[in-house]
């Protein structure tokens, strides 16, 4: 048997190419995912992870004073630390009153814990230097080299500004840092989130040793970083379930392409298999010869798998982070797991997709295996076991779906998904026939004998069909529906941070009118692309006290996001929207507004995001007073404005005007960084999915081609010209790759609303499927220009062979 296993890879060593390059694809796709997921994973928790990027573990929930003890304990064991933590302390500068409550913040002693990044000056050196933040600068009108006092009382220290810094991660950022030698003097009013510490001995051990010593809770870096990025996300963990929702692609889609070339590559050894048992070699002979091929294939291409998935998991990361914005996408850092993963995939699923096929040869006598196959037929025991399964897991898969829409649940999703998928490709020996034979109605009446044969040849051996358009299948409903979750996800998120954050900024005063200058100084600001003024008055409200009552102008629709109705870009007569903060979670129906010595009685509608001052129509103002001053502005940013730049220019402003600042636009911002970083990760497993297809069903064109060289010749003996040759082949490709794009779109399509309304309902009010019909129209084209290209190299090569040639072939 080894003397036939050599001549079999001498004699057919393209049919075993294309098996080496399934694999090869299956293995990288599963590395290529695992570098995506990394890289997702570490872009989105960047910021949240970038004040402990050089710890080995993180101190928490603790005071001042156990902070004090964590970096005593470093000192003397040779390690450093780093408190996150802020002190709200008053800060003057030449007698003026820079900011009765500033947030004053700790700076590393250590370079290596220092998260903030420099922009000019430089870090303190020594006592009585300090850093400020870049945007604090521009609110107080401060520089390098002034003077500011800190603090109040024995405590209050004098510091000279040496630098000013930027705060990447804008949830740990101050308005002030000053070494812990000057912040430790506020110990006891320190408000303490974390300590970074770095040591020697393992983390494990330094777990063990801050715990005992502080009895606080300490975690290695990475486990800190995450459970922070899930509590910053609602306690969603969203990174958790894409990372899953993408090694159940990357499995599945793996084992799919491998099983199926292996289906097409051994059931052309049909007769080679028989042969072989006519000659005298067992079935024991056989299996084993087979097994050691498989394993000997399955190890091969599986280190090619790896070490293309490697190399294109981090080409595709860099090709990703240069069309999406700058610290998007994080650093490549794939686990042991996924190569485990891949490996075991990889010579997993050949050594199966090799046994299952020979084991069926090997049942039956040798001059049945002789006869041709006949595929699927429901009257035997085996179509009916593999119509019935197939009938079982779409329902049951089915059903899953519906429950993982009850629950929420993204496991269920996944599970659903897979099994209903599943049953599809089951089926699909009778589904995609079918399919082919509607869509053969056409091309017959319109292609001549050429498209006849080309419906005939795609019909006549179902299972050979149905495994063809599998990768296609596969590649068109991945792409269909992550294209319209995509859609659906942004525009559902997109509305309801519309509803939550309507403003981008508002500047409200907190006494009197605001000056004429601040309407076209905030539309100077870098950033704006609008603003408009709101007039108002100083009212009191009944059940809630004095409040600056304000009307929108008709202009503040240009400049409100949220276009419900009622808007608070346009109260309606005899209503009031009051701010929920005023409130005191007390929401009365009808509340007394009385301005001077006019009242009016109006009905209650409750919002926030304005600032502190309630909203009524122009009419309803006009009745409070004659005499309306401005008393607010609001404003709308443009598309990819620098949320916390923007807020430090008009907090600058509004500190000169008298005025409050309330911004949306840093919450949207967030948001809109989730979502570009997983848009960055579905793009590049688009790209995968794409060359999955197109090798997919290029692959097994080529095998059936091979397959079908007697047939092909003896259609060339019988008087069909190259040309009508190339042609059929051209027509069956293009008939196969445009039924598995339909079919793969309803699917794509109908796992996309199940991924809506499982993921994304559970986190909005409305999640409506959006289908980006444009994108979807060239995915059929490309889908069907993609199936005429695969059969281009197999059509040429089988009108080459001479009839005599061809008929001589085995």
């Amino acid at each position: 048997m080894r003397t036939v296993l050599l001549a079999s890879l001498r004699t057919h060593a393209r049919r075993y190419v294309a098996a080496v390059v399934a694999i090869t694809i299956g293995v990288g796709f599963i590395v290529v995912t695992g570098a995506l997921a990394s890289a997702t994973r570490n872009g989105v928790t960047a910021g949240v992870g970038l004040p402990y990027r050089n710890a080995d573990v993180v101190v928490s929930e603790l005071d001042g004073s156990a902070a004090a003890e964590v970096l005593a304990h470093a000192a003397e064991n040779g390690g450093s630390a780093a408190v996150l933590g802020w002190s709200i302390q008053p800060v003057t500068s030449a007698g003026r009153l820079l900011d009765e409550r500033a947030d004053v913040g700790v700076l590393a002693e250590d370079p290596a814990l220092r998260w903030q990044e420099l922009r000019s000056g430089r870090y303190p050196g020594a006592v009585g230097e300090t850093v400020a933040d870049t945007n604090a600068a521009k609110v107080y009108d401060i520089e390098a080299g002034d003077v500011l006092r800190v603090g109040t009382g024995s405590r209050a220290t004098e510091v000279t500004v040496v630098g000013l810094v930027d705060t990447p991660s804008a949830w740990a950022g101050a308005a002030f840092y000053l070494p812990w030698s000057t912040v430790g003097a506020w110990a006891s009013s320190l408000q303490v989130d974390s300590v970074a510490y770095a040591g020697p001995g393992s983390a494990a051990d330094q777990v063990e040793e801050l715990g005992a010593l502080t009895g606080a809770s300490v975690q290695p870096r990475r486990e800190f970083v995450e459970q922070r990025q899930t509590t910053l996300n609602n306690e969603i963990d969203v990174i958790a379930g894409v990372l899953l929702l993408f090694a159940a692609i990357a499995l599945f889609v793996s084992v799919i392409v491998i099983a199926n070339t292996f289906a097409i590559l051994f059931a052309q050894r049909t007769r080679d298999f028989a042969l072989l048992r006519c000659v005298g070699s067992t079935r024991r002979q056989l299996l084993r010869a087979v097994r050691v091929e498989a394993l000997a294939l399955g190890v091969v291409a599986s280190a090619l798998g790896l070490a293309a998935g490697t190399a294109g998991g981090h080409g595709l990361v860099a090709l990703t982070a240069d069309l999406l914005p700058e610290g998007i996408m994080g650093a490549v850092e794939i686990s042991a797991r996924w190569y485990a993963a891949g490996a075991v995939v990889g010579i997993g699923v050949t050594l199966v997709a090799a046994w299952l096929p020979t084991r069926r040869v090997v049942r039956v006598s040798p001059l049945a295996a002789l006869r041709p196959d006949t595929g699927v037929d429901l009257r035997t025991s085996a179509g009916r076991w593999r119509t019935a399964t197939g009938a079982v897991l779409v329902l049951g898969g089915g059903a899953a779906l519906a429950a993982a829409i009850a629950a929420h649940s993204a496991q269920l999703m996944v599970a659903g998904g897979a099994a209903s998928f599943g049953g599809v490709l089951l089926l699909g020996p009778l589904l995609v026939p079918a399919l082919i034979s509607a869509a053969g109605a056409l091309t017959r009446r319109l292609g001549g004998p050429a498209a006849r044969l080309a419906t005939g040849n795609a019909v006549r051996h179902p299972r050979r069909t149905a495994a063809t358009t599998a990768s296609l299948l596969i590649g068109v409903t991945l792409t269909t529906a992550v294209l319209t979750g995509l859609a659906s996800a942004r525009g559902s998120v997109a509305t309801d941070m519309d509803r939550s954050h309507p403003l981008d900024a508002a500047l409200t005063t907190t006494d009197g009118p605001l000056p004429p200058t601040l309407l076209p100084d905030v539309r100077a600001a870098y950033g704006v692309v609008d603003a408009v003024a709101l007039d108002g008055t100083d009212a009191v409200v009944s059940g809630v006290g004095p409040l600056q009552v304000l009307a929108p102008p008709a202009a503040a629709a240009d400049v409100v996001r949220d276009r419900r109705a009622p808007s608070i870009a346009a109260p309606r007569p005899g209503r009031i929207w009051l701010p929920s903060e005023e409130l005191n979670g007390d929401v009365p129906s009808r509340v007394r507004v009385t301005a001077g010595d006019r009242t009016v009685t109006l009905d209650v509608d409750t919002g926030d995001t304005w600032g502190s001052a309630a909203l009524v129509a122009p009419a309803t103002l006009a009745a409070l007073t004659d005499s309306p001053t401005p008393r607010a502005v609001w404003v709308r940013a443009g598309a990819g404005t620098d949320a916390e730049d923007l807020a430090g220019d008009l907090t600058a402003l509004a500190a000169a005007a008298g005025a409050d600042l309330v911004s949306g636009l840093s919450s949207r911002a967030w948001v809109d960084l989730q979502l570009d970083v997983l848009t960055g990760a579905v793009v590049a497993l688009l790209g995968i999915a794409v060359l999955i297809a197109l090798v997919g069903i290029g692959n097994t064109l080529g095998l059936s081609v091979i397959e079908r060289a007697r047939e092909n010749a003896l259609l060339r003996a019988l008087g069909l010209t190259r040309r009508q040759l190339r042609r059929m082949l051209a027509t069956e490709a293009v008939l196969l790759s445009v039924v598995a794009t339909v079919l793969g779109t309803a699917i794509g399509v109908t796992f996309a609303w199940v991924a809506v309304q499982t993921l994304v309902a559970n986190a909005v009010d409305e999640a409506p499927l959006v289908l980006p019909w444009g994108q979807l129209a060239l995915v059929v084209l490309v889908a069907g220009v993609a199936g005429l290209l695969a059969g281009v190299l197999p059509s040429r090569r089988a009108a080459r062979v001479a009839p005599a040639a061809g008929l001589a072939l085995d």
